[in-house]
Formats: C-alpha cells, sequence, structure tokens
C-alpha cells in the first residue's frame, strides 16, 4: 500500500511547516516494509550493501523520509529483517540511523562495548535461523567508553564483568606505542577494532548453528566500525 511522504531533505520551518519547495509524492520502494518475500531474495552481499548505502545516504545527508506510523501498521503482525546488528549501547551509533533503515528491517542487540556472549548468540541464531536475517554485523565504534573501561581496568558493580569480555582485546592490541591506558587514542581505537573483530569471530565458533548458515552461504559475518566524529562506518567481511 503507498502512502504519502515528503521530498526528502526539505527543511522544517516554524509551527511545523515545511517549505514550498516540498511537495507531496507516493513514497519509494525503500519505504516498503519488508515481507517475507522480500527477505528471501535478500542474500548476504545484498543485505551488505543495503547497509553501505543506506550509511552514503546518512552521510550524504539524503536519508529517506518515511512515514513510520504506516509501518508500524505494517509490521504488526509480522517481522522480516534483512541483517542483524550487534552494537555498542552508545547514544552516538543509533543503528537504525546511522544504516538509514527503518521499522522492521534490522534487528539490532545491544550492550556496552558490543561483545558476544550465550545471550546474544542465541539471539542472534533466532534472528537467522528462524527469521530469516541474512546478515550479521558486529559494529564498534570510536572513543568507545567500555573499551576504555577495560583498558584502565575499571570496576563497578556488574560492569566489572561486563569489561572483562573486552581484555582479550586489550591484550591482542599489545603493539600499540604509547601508554597503555585510555588516554592513548590510538591504543582505544585499536582495541574497539580488535573487539568487533573477535567478536564476529566468536559468532562462527561459539555457535554451530551460524557456523553451518556461514558454510552454505545463507548468512554472511561482517565487523564494521563507526566513527563518532564523522558517522562514517567502515566494513570488514568476516563471512
Amino acid at each position: 500500500m503507498l502512502t504519502r511522504r515528503l521530498f526528502c531533505g526539505c527543511l522544517p520551518l516554524a509551527a511545523g511547516f515545511v517549505s514550498s519547495e516540498c511537495v507531496a509524492q507516493t513514497q519509494p520502494a525503500a519505504c516498503d516494509v519488508f515481507t517475507s518475500s522480500r527477505q528471501q531474495a535478500e542474500t548476504p552481499e545484498t543485505a551488505l550493501a543495503r547497509l553501505r548505502e543506506g550509511n552514503a545516504r546518512f552521510l550524504a545527508g539524503r536519508t529517506v523520509n518515511c512515514d513510520l506510523l504506516a509501518q508500524v501498521k505494517a509490521t504488526a503482525h509480522g517481522q522480516a529483517p534483512f541483517a542483524a546488528v550487534v552494537s555498542c549501547i552508545d547514544s552516538r551509533v543509533p543503528v537504525e540511523i546511522v544504516f538509514d533503515q527503518r521499522i522492521g528491517d534490522v534487528f539490532v542487540a545491544r550492550v556496552a562495548g558490543n561483545f558476544v556472549n550465550t545471550d546474544i548468540i542465541g539471539s542472534l541464531e533466532y534472528a537467522t535461523k528462524v527469521a530469516g536475517a541474512k546478515l550479521i554485523v558486529v559494529l564498534g565504534h570510536s572513543e568507545c567508553g567500555a573499551i576504555k573501561g577495560a583498558i584502565d581496568n575499571v570496576k563497578l558493580g556488574n560492569l566489572t564483568a561486563a569489561l572483562a569480555k573486552i581484555k582479550p582485546a586489550v591484550e591482542a592490541a599489545s603493539g600499540v606505542e604509547g601508554p597503555r591506558s585510555s588516554k592513548n587514542a590510538a591504543l582505544v581505537q585499536a582495541v574497539a577494532e580488535e573487539n568487533a573483530r573477535l567478536a564476529a569471530r566468536q559468532l562462527v565458533q561459539r555457535s554451530v548453528v551460524l557456523k553451518e548458515m556461514v558454510q552454505k552461504n545463507e548468512i554472511g559475518i561482517a565487523m564494521a566500525m563507526h566513527d563518532v566524529a564523522t558517522g562514517q562506518i567502515t566494513f570488514t567481511v568476516h563471512g
């Protein structure tokens, strides 16, 4: 069902009005919710391309404006996301926004430091094997507070156990010059990248379900890094 939208790039004016240059048009296919048939037509490669294109639109200021309430109604009785993303809880990394995706497009699992554990891996098994997503992305980011906490060996309640999951990445980044503290920007970035890389590897190491799906090319796995200063996301494909 077609709904109405405003041209992308329209600037809001006072009292909620938009400039006269913005003319109502039928919304593009990008606003259509993912149905089972659309999801089944996706491949790991096309899913990755879709996320790349979405981030490119975000960076260019050309995000697709959709009727989100219409999507709420369209997805009320079912969902068929094309990808799943493991992300940090950082407020500067709103997954759907930086990838320019909408309601029903992606599963998102968020935890400080974007590491994976049994609960998250189980959630990803559901997202792919049961619900049909074609791609898993482990998304790290620059200036990550959890990474800094792990480097500085912070102790705080239950956060202590969470940061311990990042310690292997801290140890793996041993070749970085400078002080072993969060004040070393190069170290923070290196650990963040290694942490996302290790998490992506662990998905197939710790899950027979995901490993078999990757081997059959039913899903792909990638790690990516989000730059909180620019909004740009870079990818490394792992399967």
